[in-house]
Order: C-alpha cells, then structure tokens, then sequence
C-alpha cells in the first residue's frame, strides 16, 4: 500500500557496502523500519543520505506492506528544516542522546498522532532556543505520559519518588527511589511546558543524578529497554 506521511528518523544503519537500514516513527503507523536499496553509492537518486539523520522530520512517500518486513521509500522530502540542531555541538550531543531513547523506548507499529505530534513540536523547540541544558530532562518525563507510566503527581510534602510504583512516597520503601534534592528538581520538571525551562535552574550534580533516575524509570518501565550508549558523550558536552 502506497502511504504518504510524515515520519521522524530515530535512526540509519549501513545494511552491506551500499545500503542503509532506516528506523523511523511516522504519523500514519507509528515505527517503521525501511530499505534504502544502493543509497551510499547513489550521486543522483531522490533518496539522499543527509536526509537521514538522527530526528530528521521528512514527507514519506511509500510503501507499506505491514507484514512486519523491512518496507521502503519511494520519495522523501525534509520538513520543518532545522537551522542549529545537526551543526550546534550541544544540541546535536542531544539529538543522539533522544534518537537512541526513542529507539530503546518506542517498539509498536501503531499510529499514535499525539505521540508524533509531541515529538515534532519538542524538536521544533529545541531548535530555536538556547538555554537547553534542562531540555533532555523534560523532554523524557513528558514523553511517559505517552508511553504509559507518567509519574503520579502530588502536591503534599513527600520526600522520594519510588521508581517502580511511579509514585511519590513519605518513607523509603525497597525499591530504586529518587530521593531529597532530586525529588524537589523532579517535582519542578512535572506539569510544565518548554518555555519553563528558561527560567528553571539545575546544578550540574542534580542534572547528572536526575537523568540517571529517570533512564532507570525507562528501563524498570520498559520491557526489553537498553541503557542508552550516547548518555557519557552528553554528560561529556555539559561539563
């Protein structure tokens, strides 16, 4: 079946000499998984390389068989182009880093439009804004609440976030917790849209144990979820 819709690539794999293995979550049947037949040795077909980047947002024409087989593409146009995230060191640090969760984290080939939707208007923030260094943080605890598990939320004086329950607790249980400080900075992050981060601020010790908490929320929430490998080279530019 011939589909046009608008896709965002989570990730490309060079398939033999001339060939690329594309990952992408579109609008119209959630992930799919694509052959670009002969695209590395190709000067002139429509089908570029560049278009193929980490979170790129592109126009799909193809073809769908749905039998859970590797489809392909007949045409493909870039939209929303970006102007900082692929040439800015500090955002593209961050585009590996939520390519690779989004892969780890998002397995069903079903339309999920508000999840696209989430994800095209996030990408569109973070390239036209500059004080970032909270993004990845809020970009992961909104994108629960499409994948299933955003934490309970709860006004009262509670001190630990128990990770396996999703829930705010007033004494440590057994489980993985996020504790005291974390949990003051994970209460400020719940609720709020991107323009609050311009005013929100972390220190680098919290930033770096938060986002430890929240990559073991993914994996005790997700089944099959891998630690993602990019995670010391963002570490790295935030230093």
């Amino acid at each position: 079946m011939l589909v046009q819709t608008k896709a965002i690539v989570f990730s490309s794999l060079k398939y033999g000499d001339t060939s690329l293995i594309v990952k992408a979550y579109t609008a119209s049947d959630g992930l799919k998984s694509y052959l670009l037949k002969g695209v590395l040795a190709s000067k002139k077909g429509k089908l570029k390389v560049a278009y193929f980047q980490p979170l790129m947002q592109l126009e799909l024409t193809a073809n769908h068989k749905n039998k859970g087989t590797l489809e392909s593409i007949r045409e493909v146009k870039v939209i929303n182009p970006y102007q900082s995230l692929h040439t800015d060191i500090v955002k593209n640090s961050i585009v590996l880093f939520l390519a690779e969760m989004l892969g780890n984290s998002i397995q069903e080939e079903e339309k999920d439009i508000s999840l696209y939707n989430y994800l095209e208007d996030a990408l569109k923030w973070l390239d036209i804004n500059n004080k970032i260094a909270n993004y990845h943080l809020l970009f992961l605890i909104n994108l629960t609440k499409y994948l299933g598990f955003y934490p309970e939320e709860n006004s009262g004086v509670f001190n630990h976030f128990d990770l396996l329950e999703g829930q705010f607790v007033t004494s440590p249980t057994l489980n993985p917790l996020i504790h005291e400080e974390q949990v003051l900075v994970f209460k400020q992050l719940l609720g709020i849209n991107f323009d609050a981060l311009l005013t929100l601020k972390i220190t680098k010790v919290n930033r770096e144990s938060l986002l430890k908490s929240v990559i073991l929320y993914f994996e005790l929430h997700l089944h099959g979820f891998r630690k993602p490998k990019s995670l010391a080279v963002l570490n790295a530019v935030f230093d």
